[in-house]
């Protein structure tokens, strides 16, 4: 069993009900997914099993043995094959008659890129014709490619938010155009937003003993500023253009209610040690001035200025538990690895409440 060659997305347009998504995410889905080669007489679906899965036939004959006796002989690329195996026609054993070519998807990626790509929709045809300017709040939320990537869907806060409170979220960005050299956020001020970057790339840096530190580069899909609001404390680092681009911008109210509350876990300090006995890993994010002193046995420190830098290696499968003085910095390191698809909580309250 070999896997090779990249599928084309008018292959995946033949295919239902995948065909049924929008071009943008079709041409993103092909750059993910790749034709798997099953030599003759041989079951497909030994080594990674039907289960869970979406499988198409695209060429080659696989014969399928049914649980009444009865058998179907499935060729690629008939109208039979545009369909997900076993969805038509249930089965309980496969065999290639001839060398076969399949593509295979997780049920619950599809699942949740149709849900996206279904709201959009909805929401496109719901707005009213307007003779004025348009407004530049996001309307169709399909062109974000970025933003809505299939790694963000699949691994991202956005694939676990609840599809219900999509188009809530959604109407509440606000889109906003930048050139190379504009400075989105500046060091020490206020924090009003939350920005993802739709397209374009920023640099991160702060200043130290008076001397700017390029911290880190950012590019289409990255989000910034939750810091800040999670912490309610100023603007640690500032974020300037690299090149001309566009931003989605969420206000703080908007932040809080609809990505803080559904996506930042807190848990209490009984519930946490079960999950360190389970395996689970503390991650104090405090100054090493203070960790070195009352830390937690076993924890690691990862100051919050450093959790951006940190996402490459830690274990996307492990659960995490963050932890601070009062709660705060712990809330942000939490939420930031949440984002990008990780099992993390913080201690509510901090070492203070517990």
């Amino acid at each position: 069993m070999t896997s090779e060659d990249s599928v084309s997305p008018q292959t995946l347009r033949y295919l239902q009900p995948i065909g049924a998504l929008s071009s943008a995410r079709l041409d993103e889905l092909a750059r993910v997914c790749y034709v798997e080669r099953v030599g003759r007489q041989l079951d497909p679906f030994r080594v990674q099993p039907l289960k869970g899965k979406t499988v198409y036939l695209l060429s080659g004959e696989l014969a399928l043995s049914q649980q009444d006796g009865g058998s179907q002989v499935l060729v690629g690329g008939s109208d039979e094959a545009r369909f997900p195996l076993g969805r038509r026609t249930p089965f309980v054993s496969a065999r290639a008659i001839t060398d076969v070519e399949l593509v295979r998807f997780d049920d619950e990626l599809i699942d949740i890129m149709a849900t996206w790509d279904q709201l959009a929709e909805v929401e496109v045809t719901a707005l009213p014709l307007e003779r004025e300017p348009v407004p530049p709040q996001v309307r169709d939320w399909r062109v974000m490619t970025g933003f809505f990537s299939v790694k963000n869907l699949k691994q991202g806060s956005f694939g676990r938010l609840p599809a219900a409170g999509v188009a809530a979220l959604m109407s509440r960005f606000e889109r906003i155009e930048v050139k190379r050299g504009d400075v989105v956020v500046d060091e020490g001020s206020g924090a009003e937003h939350y920005y993802v970057i739709e397209a374009g790339r920023a640099q991160v840096t702060r200043r130290v003993g008076g001397v700017e530190m390029k911290l880190a580069q950012m590019k289409a899909g990255d989000a910034f500023g939750e810091e800040a609001l999670l912490s309610g404390g100023k603007r640690n680092a500032s974020v300037t253009m690299l090149s001309d681009g566009s931003l989605l911008r969420l206000a703080k109210d908007d932040f809080e209610a609809y990505l803080k509350k559904p996506l930042l876990r807190m848990v209490s300090r009984v519930e946490a040690d079960r999950l360190i006995a389970d395996g689970g890993q503390w991650i104090d994010v405090r100054y090493p001035s203070e960790y070195q002193f009352d830390k937690l046995p076993g924890a690691l420190n990862v100051p919050l200025a450093e959790i951006r830098n940190a996402v490459g290696i830690l274990d996307i499968d492990r659960e995490y538990v963050f932890y601070c003085q009062t709660g705060r910095r712990s809330a942000a390191a939490a939420f930031l690895l949440a984002q990008r698809g990780f099992r993390a909580c913080a201690l509510a309250g901090g070492l203070a409440g517990g």
